[in-house]
């Protein structure tokens, strides 16, 4: 199993940008699709961005399209989240997750977790 360990999360103003990085351990970490999640208070854990084993491929949330960018870099064993133009909405715990799929958007292909980052953004 790969171990994963999200930071760079924080507080920010409405408008302005965060990058999140995942580091991975354990099992080779280019053998693994990656995705980013986040889940708001009081809501279900929700899809933001995922990328397959290459880097190639990404797919994003509609609500992060043009705003959010997931990359990868398997010689580091770490995942990027970049985010610019962060709204309030963008608030909550944001994790990253791997899976044995070559790419997914959905949580439950995920079966490592990190323990999540929080973002706040301020209005």
């Amino acid at each position: 199993q790969v171990g994963l360990v999200e930071s760079g999360g924080g507080l920010v103003q409405a408008g302005g940008s965060l990058r999140l990085s995942c580091a991975a351990s354990g099992r080779p970490f280019s053998s693994y699709g990656m995705g980013w999640f986040r889940q708001a208070p009081g809501k279900e854990r929700e899809f933001v961005a995922a990328i397959d084993f290459s880097g190639r491929r990404t797919s994003y949330a509609e609500s992060v399209k043009g705003r959010f960018t997931i990359s990868r870099d398997n010689a580091k064993n770490r995942l990027y989240l970049q985010m610019y133009s962060l709204n309030p909405e963008d608030t909550g715990v944001y994790y990253c997750a791997a899976t044995r799929k070559p790419a997914s958007d959905d949580a439950g292909d995920f079966g490592a977790w990190g323990q999540g980052t929080q973002v706040t953004v301020s209005s």
